[in-house]
């Protein structure tokens, strides 16, 4: 059995992405938490950054990279039909490099909800991106989820979206929040924002990251 090792759920938007893979596809693993303050993640993960997966002698340190080992192995990672799973490939590998804005901006803090000082032109673009390509995806393959009936890689790059959307509100559509309270509602995203909550580490990087960008305005987190 692989084990996973991510970082603090209440932040750590990378970790998120293989961890709701997993327990969505039905793929066993050890889940591994380190906290960001006070431990080396070099110990394990050559790069030092989360998440890393280590199954028996194969160490895979990148998230979209270990989707790809995860679908070597597990059929319905990524859609069986072809058109879907190009569209899937394309909507992952863009968030993996992509939508700056979104993240320096609205940095995952799902315990916490915030209001933006303000949208300016960097988030609003990221936005309407985001919004147009869950719309398509959502218009072209049927939904529920990105490309198609059934979860895949590419709505597991996209469930910190999700809780980004929870904590600062920002202005979406209709059509996009519906498929981020979908994301929100599945049983392995429900499991982690109750880890999140219930976490009491704190770490000053990322709470300072939030008030740069707005003001807290309720904080749901165990102390």
């Amino acid at each position: 059995m692989p084990t996973l090792y991510i970082a603090n759920k209440n932040y750590s938007s990378w970790s998120l992405r293989p961890w709701v893979l997993l327990r969505e596809r039905g793929i066993a693993f050890a889940e591994r938490l380190e906290p960001f303050a006070g431990k080396s993640f070099t110990t394990f993960s050559p790069s030092g950054k989360v998440p890393c997966l280590v199954d028996g002698d194969t160490t895979v340190w990148d998230s979209l990279a270990i989707s790809e080992y995860l679908a070597e192995q597990h059929p319905g990672v990524w859609p069986a039909a072809a058109k879907a799973r190009a569209f899937a490939r394309c909507a992952a590998a863009e968030m993996h490099s992509g939508f700056m804005a979104l993240r320096e901006q609205c940095g995952m803090n799902c315990g916490l909800r915030v209001q933006l000082h303000r949208i300016d032109a960097a988030l609003q673009r990221d936005l309407t991106r985001l919004e147009a390509l869950w719309n398509d995806g959502l218009a072209r393959f049927g939904g529920p989820f990105l490309a198609g009936v059934e979860f895949s890689a590419a709505d597991a790059f996209y469930a910190p979206v999700a809780f980004r959307i929870q904590t600062y509100a920002p202005p979406l559509g209709s059509a996009a929040n519906a498929y981020a309270q979908r994301l929100l509602a599945l049983p392995s995203m429900r499991e982690w924002y109750a880890s999140s909550l219930a976490e009491t580490w704190r770490h000053a990087g990322h709470e300072a990251e939030v008030a740069r960008w707005g003001t807290i305005t309720s904080d749901l987190r165990a102390r």
